[in-house]
């Protein structure tokens, strides 16, 4: 009877620590998604081949984009070499 009660007081709390992990990772898959860099170093080329942007704009850009793609693998090797 004690651990039903049990159970039942903290459903909230487990519901609540669920959901937390559950958006934790959605995040953390969002933020190392490369494919989402790959798209807007494409959609960045075209822009600039249409001339919409100056060559210093798209190698700014680029460069944003490289550095963060960068960021993402290093942060996904660090993550394999802690499993």
């Amino acid at each position: 009877m004690a651990f039903l009660l049990d159970d039942i007081l903290l459903a909230p709390v487990k519901f609540v620590q669920w959901i937390g992990k559950t958006l934790y990772e959605q995040a953390q898959t969002e933020l190392t998604d490369e494919s989402v860099i790959h798209q807007r170093l494409l959609e960045l080329q075209a822009r600039f081949e249409l001339e919409q942007i100056t060559e210093q704009e798209f190698i700014e850009q680029e460069n944003a984009l490289m550095r963060r793609l960068d960021q993402i693998r290093r942060y996904k090797e660090s993550k394999q070499e802690q499993t």
